[in-house]
């Protein structure tokens, strides 16, 4: 019997799972979170939105017939990972991540790690700096408090009112260059990169333009999460799908 998958998605890597299981004749649905106005089309069917916690998933997962499920959210969608752990457990529907491997530091990179979000608001107080905050949208109000620094953001979406009382955004969608993300540090005269090591290629380019320039990265370090079968590869993730039936889970990758 083929397949029946549920797609956790929002990334790139889960964009191209998608063209990968659509071509290979497996059924499924492509899930969002809902917090991109306008995003990528897919070649499965969709649906927006959350779930409804732990008890809400496992009971779509049953409703309907779900065989399999593949958390290919950001890193850093730990509630959304969490739950999925825990659903799928509950109604015995086996799980793989398919994650982005993450930044590693080279040669003349000045990061300073953080673990989360609050800390990075910490290690923010002081005097005033001109910041590159690629973090996202749903984080920017715990910056709000900080308003004596000038703040870039670069956003899929057009905002609406921000907390700041200075900064400038960029509305764009990756994946950027080392040469546009340099020559936007440039022209906003960066002082500092506030990133979180989302890992993967599609963002990579600030990490790299920081490091040509000298600037420094607060990097805050990814959430750790409960064991889990994982993998990088999307061929790993095929493999999976054509060899573990319905019903069989495991936090070994098995593959």
């Amino acid at each position: 019997m083929k397949p029946n998958l549920l797609i956790l998605g929002g990334t790139s890597e889960a964009s191209a799972l998608a063209k990968a299981v659509s071509e290979a004749g497996i059924e499924g649905v492509f899930s969002y979170a809902g917090r991109v106005e306008q995003p990528r089309p897919q070649p499965l069917p969709i649906r927006t939105g959350g779930f409804g916690g732990i008890d809400g998933l496992a009971r779509w997962l049953r409703e309907n017939a779900v065989s399999h499920v593949v958390d290919a959210t950001h890193p850093f969608a730990a509630q959304m990972s969490q739950n999925a752990i825990a659903a799928c457990q509950q109604v015995n529907v086996p799980l793989i991540a398919l994650t982005r491997p993450p930044w590693v530091a080279q040669a003349g990179d000045r990061w300073q790690h953080v673990p989360d979000i609050p800390s990075a608001v910490h290690a923010l107080e002081g005097a005033r700096q001109r910041v590159m905050l690629a973090i996202g949208r749903m984080y920017l109000e715990s910056f709000a408090p900080l308003r004596q620094h000038f703040y870039l953001l670069r956003l899929v979406d057009v905002p609406g009112a921000l907390p700041f009382p200075e900064y400038a955004v960029e509305v764009s969608r990756g994946p950027f260059t080392l040469d546009g993300d340099r020559a936007l540090m440039e022209r906003h005269a960066i002082d500092l990169v506030v990133s979180k090591n989302a890992g993967g290629s599609a963002a990579r380019a600030k990490i790299d333009a920081a490091r040509e320039l000298g600037i420094p990265v607060l990097m805050i370090d990814r959430p750790t999460l409960p064991a889990r079968r994982e993998t990088h590869e999307i061929q790993d993730v095929m493999r999976w799908l054509s060899h573990t039936p319905s019903g069989v889970s495991g936090t070994d990758l098995g593959v």
